[in-house]
């Protein structure tokens, strides 16, 4: 009988086991899907830590955007466990000084007690356009912003503020590596993800058509896919 590979998949900024439900239904004979927590620190040391402390010897890991970052960093620290690793609509850069500022806006906001979660304002930097009307895919998104509340938002905010630059580890990636990105992300559009593809040694990269931030929610079906053949 195969063994039956560990996949650890981390969710982003304001995300929980929702985001992965979908993948977590369809691989589920394959692997063994774990979803870790990302809400306990404000560093992204911690947070990678904390994965490695609760993760098998070796696994495959995948994370989307904030747990990109996370991803990167466990990559820095352990890359001798990291069986197969899986980045979705992610970054390998820091912020940019606008990004910085606009995060911190948003950070003082919510210590002041103007935290909403993610709000209808919001989605259509998460999502494509064509599925702002999908109200079984608005809900999902911001019941888990509600789940999670403030304190968790302004640990990871925190945590990705202060992260370092990825592009010069990504040559050092040496585990068999798919990048996948919506194409119509506004948030990390396809020239950010192509270039962690570029970065990282025989790294493959798939592009999904219609799709915007949070592909495995959006297009559940071709991440599906394409991360059944990445296992």
């Amino acid at each position: 009988m195969p063994t039956v590979i560990p996949l650890i998949l981390l969710p982003g900024l304001l995300c929980d086991s929702a985001l992965w439900q979908n993948q977590i239904n369809h691989l589920k004979n394959h692997v063994d899907c774990r979803v870790a927590d990302t809400t306990g620190h404000d560093r992204m040391e911690s947070l990678a830590q904390d994965v490695l402390a609760d993760a098998p010897p070796q696994f495959a890991l995948a994370g989307l955007s904030m747990g990109g970052y996370v991803a990167l960093e466990i990559m820095r620290q352990a890359p001798e466990r990291v069986m197969k690793l899986c980045l979705l609509d992610t970054s390998a850069r820091p912020d940019t000084p606008e990004q910085r500022e606009r995060r911190r806006l948003m950070l003082a906001m919510s210590r002041k007690g103007y935290f909403k979660g993610v709000t209808t304002r919001l989605l259509p930097q998460l999502i494509h356009s064509d599925r702002l009307g999908d109200k079984s895919l608005t809900d999902t998104i911001m019941a888990m912003g509600e789940r999670l509340g403030r304190e968790v938002y302004y640990r990871q905010q925190m945590a990705i503020l202060n992260r370092v630059d990825s592009r010069p580890a990504l040559k050092d990636i040496r585990c068999p590596t798919l990048v996948i990105g919506g194409r119509q992300d506004a948030l990390t559009p396809p020239e950010i993800t192509s270039e962690i593809a570029e970065g990282i040694p025989n790294a493959r990269l798939q592009l999904i058509e219609n799709c915007g931030h949070l592909a495995p929610l959006e297009q559940p079906d071709e991440v599906n896919r394409f991360m059944e053949d990445w296992l």
